[in-house]
Parts: C-alpha cells; sequence; structure tokens
C-alpha cells in the first residue's frame, strides 16, 4: 500500500511538473507573440510553417528582381523620353533651316545645336545605371526571373532602339539619321533638307513605338509585383494562423492550468503532511 501510494505521489510530482511547464510554454508564447517556439510543440504545423518560410522567401527573391527590373525600366523610359524631346528638337531645326533667308553664321549655329543632339542621344543610348549596367541591354534582352517559370525584359536593347529604322525601304540607324541633318543644314540643296525632315520624322516614329512597347514592359512588370504581392499575403495569412498566438485563448489556458496547479499543490501538501500511519490506514 506504501509504495502504491508513494507511486502515485511521484506521478502527481510529474504532473505538476508538466503543468509548470505548460504555463511557461503559454507565458513565453504571449511574450514572443509566436505559439510555437519549438518543433515538439505541434510537429505537423512546424513543418508547414518552415514550408512557408522557403516560399515567402522565394517570393522576397522575385519582388527584389521586380524591383530591379522596374528600376532599370524607369530609367531606359526617361532616356526614352528624353531621346523623343530631342528628336523633336531636330526636327525643328531642320524646317527653320529650311529658310532661305538665313546666312552662313545662322546654319552654321544651327549645325552645332544638331551635332550636340547627336552627341546627347548618343550618351543616352550608351549610359549606365548606378551599378554599370548599360540602360539599354545590348545584344539579347535580359531576362529577370520574376515568378516560377516567368522572365521579364526590363528594358530594349540598344540596337532595337537606335537601328532597323525604316526610310523609305532603307535601315538606318538614329546616328546615321542625324548625322545626314547636319550635312543638310549647309547644303545648299533643299531636297536634301526635306529628305532628312522625312527620315527624322521615321526616327520619332521609331522611337515612339519604344516606348509604347516599354510601356508595355512596365505594366507586365506591375502585374507580376501584384501577383507576388498577393501569393505573400496569403502566406503570411496562412503562417500567422499557424503560428502566431491567439491572446485571448492563451490567457484563458494560463488562467485554467494555475487553477488546476494550485489545487493540485495543495492538495499535494496535505497529503505529504500525514503520517505513515495515516497514509496505511
Amino acid at each position: 500500500m506504501v509504495a502504491i501510494t508513494a507511486q502515485t505521489m511521484a506521478d502527481e510530482i510529474r504532473r505538476q511538473q508538466k503543468l509548470s511547464s505548460g504555463i511557461a510554454d503559454l507565458q513565453a508564447s504571449i511574450s514572443s507573440g509566436k505559439q510555437l517556439t519549438k518543433s515538439s510543440q505541434n510537429p505537423q504545423n512546424w513543418v508547414q510553417i518552415s514550408e512557408i518560410g522557403r516560399a515567402q522567401a522565394q517570393q522576397a527573391a522575385w519582388s527584389a528582381n521586380v524591383t530591379y527590373a522596374q528600376s532599370r525600366a524607369q530609367k531606359a523610359e526617361t532616356n526614352m523620353n528624353d531621346i523623343t524631346t530631342l528628336m523633336t528638337r531636330a526636327q525643328e531645326l531642320i524646317i527653320s533651316a529650311n529658310n532661305t533667308t538665313l546666312d552662313d553664321a545662322n546654319r552654321a549655329a544651327i549645325a552645332a545645336e544638331m551635332e550636340g543632339i547627336r552627341e546627347t542621344v548618343t550618351d543616352l543610348l550608351n549610359e549606365k545605371d548606378y551599378l554599370g549596367v548599360p540602360v539599354f541591354d545590348q545584344g539579347e534582352a535580359t531576362m529577370i526571373p520574376v515568378g516560377k517559370n516567368y522572365s521579364v525584359a526590363a528594358v530594349p536593347t540598344q540596337e532595337s532602339l537606335a537601328e532597323g529604322i525604316d526610310v523609305n525601304g532603307t535601315p538606318m540607324s538614329l546616328d546615321q539619321i542625324l548625322s545626314d541633318a547636319i550635312a543638310a543644314v549647309t547644303s545648299p540643296n533643299s531636297a536634301d533638307r526635306d529628305a532628312t525632315i522625312t527620315a527624322l520624322e521615321a526616327a520619332s516614329d521609331h522611337v515612339t513605338l519604344a516606348r509604347t512597347l516599354q510601356g508595355v514592359r512596365a505594366d507586365r512588370l506591375d502585374k507580376a509585383q501584384e501577383r507576388i504581392d498577393t501569393v505573400s499575403l496569403g502566406l503570411s495569412e496562412r503562417r500567422s494562423a499557424l503560428e502566431d498566438t491567439d491572446l485571448t485563448s492563451a490567457i484563458a489556458m494560463i488562467q485554467s492550468k494555475l487553477v488546476s496547479l494550485q489545487a493540485a499543490q495543495a492538495t499535494y501538501a496535505k497529503i505529504s503532511q500525514q503520517s505513515l500511519f495515516d497514509l496505511i490506514r
């Protein structure tokens, strides 16, 4: 009878220790805001949280790629807008150069401004960003991964923007068109300037089309970011449901365990004070 009673008391001590441990875990979960602090508390949820964490890391990497791509796209669009403005100015200058009342000094001034436009366009086409990466891809477009099995080009290639401009069936480059325009300014033949006006209009249309295509790229990037945000929000909500502490429930459980522990401790204290003769009666 004594052995059985002693075993019972040992079991009671272990039960009280388990209650104390449970209370400590709940207090820790309230303090940290996380109901799971170790895998043994809920192995299945712990595995799910780990998987969600990896998915969140992947989403964050894709989001960073989108942000970088958007910065490249924005810079490319800015440069293309500047080139468009310069080409419009070049057309104005070549039209003014057709004025027969202009003297050689005026034509030289127009040619000098045209040369400045040509140099600026070249600089805009060859500019590099703060990381030393060309604003416009060279050769082939760089595909940036922004989702699972989904990559986009953030900017056009320099070649597609500056070359292959159709001028009455002849492919020309921006630089060649501007070079011809500079030469036409001082030409005594007005037909040369008329031809240059046509070429400049074709170049302007070419750049405008490139800007439109850049808008399509920017829209793709925006939609990619929206998808990432939607998935990330879903992952966060799922992780929160598995991991975050329900304060109301946790506090109620602490109070319940405290009541049980206090009652158990009171009972144990009363029993432990009994004599051997009390136990064997």
